[in-house]
């Protein structure tokens, strides 16, 4: 069972829950190489920024531009030896505007954690750190 504490500004919880961390990154062309490359950077910069291992996923959710047509990003866990997560690649919707930005990766991880939602990092990569760059590195 997960505890919080009295205070919510403390934002600390005691044993494991779920929680979602995004991260975005970009390619600098649309090629094999760099979705499976760029896709393997972002979900090991997720793990390693919140100190996870691969079994803390429980699925993850990718969106891209509708430029990227070269790989699935799902195809880069794969290949990292991944195969038990249950994935989902989608396109990202093209609304004019800065958050639409050209060959660009999204993920959304659910997780197992027992870090604090105030600790949680996530990660923006190459051309997609202009998304959040109100959060730290």
């Amino acid at each position: 069972m997960v505890e919080s504490t009295s205070d919510p500004a403390a934002d600390v919880q005691v044993g494991p829950r779920v929680v979602a961390l995004r991260g975005a990154t970009t390619l600098d062309g649309d090629t094999r190489d760099q979705v499976l490359d760029r896709t393997a950077e972002l979900l090991g910069a997720i793990l390693e920024r919140n100190g996870l291992d691969p079994t803390a996923l429980i699925s993850l959710v990718f969106t891209a531009t509708d430029d990227i047509h070269s790989e699935f990003p799902a195809a880069a866990v794969r290949a990292a030896g991944i195969s038990d997560v249950p994935m989902l690649c989608a396109r990202e919707l093209a609304i004019a505007g800065p958050s639409n930005i050209p060959l660009c990766i999204r993920v959304l991880a659910h997780v197992h954690t027992d870090r604090a939602r105030n600790a949680l990092r996530h990660p923006y990569l190459h051309g997609a750190r202009q998304l959040r760059s109100d959060l730290r590195e």
